[in-house]
């Protein structure tokens, strides 16, 4: 028998600033192997993972590395070895590819991602992103154009230039649609390295009974631009399973709760606040949980 336990740190002003140092560090590293790779590859040597690698006790011996342990610093270079991998794949299939580039420290913070209808999306960081409703706005418009088409007779001039209008009014949509969903995706490939979201069965959702809301937040083609992005930049995209992510508390305990009910309040911890946000912070640790998906975030928090 196997048992888990779960602890909730709380940290002190004296660790959040050793765990700082620790990110700094581990930006360091990433940006030196990824210049040891730049290099090589100018003067056609050879390098691969296992070659950094077996210089990292070297490095630390001699104290210019401050991460706290090997995994730390092996799952960095690995991080380096994926980006150059995709970036060798996307040239073989003759697609656009960015070269990898350099990062900053804020580059090393992870976010997780609750996808609702009241909120297009709220963060485990407790930023929430509004829902524009396109479809929504447009209802009356898209009512009257409709009318209009059929009050025209088949066939005629009058109702090919109605069906036009209605077309126009579903392509603008579709492209507002679009426009924020590529803007929010870039916004976070450019600013998290690690992105946590539902795996979540949205063709069943939209066959419910919240089907047009669903189908105008459009989570699918929303996943997918996340996807593709995530990809190129060199990001990692994790989905977790959604089963009770907003049933749980950060604790670990079953917070039950109707869909009307906004607020969680868990009884154990004493944890108030928002039901989202909550959400949102149990996609993230779920997409922690799993030894593949060990990031250096995670490494550090375990040492600290």
């Amino acid at each position: 028998m196997r048992k888990t336990f779960k602890y909730r740190i709380f940290s002190t002003p004296a660790q959040d600033e050793l765990v700082d140092v620790q990110l700094g560090e581990a930006c360091r590293l990433y940006n030196g192997a990824l210049q040891e790779r730049r290099d090589a590859w100018k003067q056609r040597v050879p390098i691969n993972y296992y070659k950094q690698a077996n210089q990292l006790k070297e490095i630390r011996a001699a104290g210019d590395l401050g991460l706290a342990n090997f995994s730390c610093c092996q799952d960095l270079l690995r991080r380096v070895h994926k980006t150059y991998e995709s970036f060798f794949r996307r040239v073989q299939r003759g697609e656009k590819a960015g070269y990898p580039r350099f990062k900053s420290r804020r580059r090393f913070a992870e976010i997780g991602i609750d996808v609702g209808l009241e909120s297009f999306a709220t963060l485990s960081n407790g930023k929430s992103v509004p829902n524009p409703r396109w479809y929504k706005e447009c209802e009356r418009k898209l009512r009257r154009a409709q009318r209009r088409v059929a009050r025209r007779r088949k066939g005629s001039h009058r109702r090919r230039k109605a069906v036009a209008l209605l077309q126009k009014i579903h392509q603008r949509i579709k492209s507002q649609r679009n426009e924020f969903q590529h803007k929010f995706t870039f916004w976070l490939v450019q600013n998290f390295g690690v992105i946590a979201i539902e795996d979540l069965n949205v063709k069943g959702l939209a066959g419910g009974m919240l089907a047009k809301s669903v189908h105008d937040v459009s989570w699918a083609a929303f996943f997918s631009k996340l996807a593709y992005q995530a990809g190129n930049a060199g990001r990692r995209l994790i989905a977790v399973n959604p089963r009770g992510t907003s049933q749980t508390c950060l604790c670990g305990t079953k917070v039950l709760k109707r869909l009307s009910d906004r607020e969680h309040v868990c009884t154990a911890c004493g944890l108030i606040a928002s039901r989202d946000h909550v959400s949102a912070q149990v996609i993230i640790q779920r997409a922690r949980i799993s030894p593949s998906n060990l990031n250096v975030a995670e490494c550090i928090a375990c040492v600290v």
